[in-house]
């Protein structure tokens, strides 16, 4: 009887799918973050808070509309990503903007509808905005220069916050020689479904 037992139990064992394991380039919370309260003001100038997030899948990406290189080619992957995963899971894209002096409401109107507009493009006074960003895991930094002529620092990294309102990976950019460091598509496709089957 016992090993009967033991035969049925190691069956039962052998039939379990095993989680899978995402690729180098995310980094997985094996428990996800709850946000801090934030306000951050979209496009359309509309208050946004944690309440924005819940009830689907959230990609927030940092920059800004004088970025020359990394912030549209990550919005281009991010607009194919969206399309891609909409059969799987309900998911919304956001451009954080690290420049809220020059991103104006127009501005990131203007700009986040060249590649959806469907896309929240949001931003506040640093005093609000930095805690939010280094509260989902990313980072960005106002470089010196003339009033209007500066560059900002900031990750290049996609952070995902899960439809409890949680932190629940980065994606990472991929780093090749003589590149601009961007997000791979078909990474973040295969990794997010890992990821939010487990939900």
């Amino acid at each position: 009887m016992r090993l009967i037992l033991l035969f049925l139990i190691s069956i039962v064992l052998l039939s379990c799918k095993q989680p899978e394991n995402v690729s180098d380039f995310t980094v997985r919370y094996p428990e996800p973050k709850q946000l801090k309260p934030f306000e951050l003001v979209d496009q359309n100038n509309n208050i946004v808070t944690n309440e924005a997030l819940l009830g689907r899948w959230n990609f927030l990406f940092l920059g800004y509309t004088s970025c020359p290189d990394v912030c549209p080619m990550t919005l281009a992957k991010l607009a194919q990503i969206n399309s891609k995963i909409s059969s799987i899971e309900k998911a919304q894209i956001w451009f954080v903007s690290v420049d809220p002096q020059r991103d104006t409401q127009q501005k990131r109107k203007d700009y986040i509808g060249y590649f959806d507009e469907r896309f929240l493009a949001v931003t506040n006074k640093h005093k609000q905005l930095f805690p939010f960003v280094r509260d989902i895991g990313l980072i960005y930094a106002i470089n010196d220069g003339t009033d209007e002529d500066y560059y900002v620092d900031h990750s290049a990294s996609i952070a995902l916050i899960n439809p409890f309102g949680e932190l629940s990976a980065i994606f990472k950019p991929e780093f090749l020689k003589g590149e601009v460091p961007t997000v791979n598509t078909q990474h973040i496709i295969e990794d997010f479904k890992i990821i939010s089957q487990s939900y």
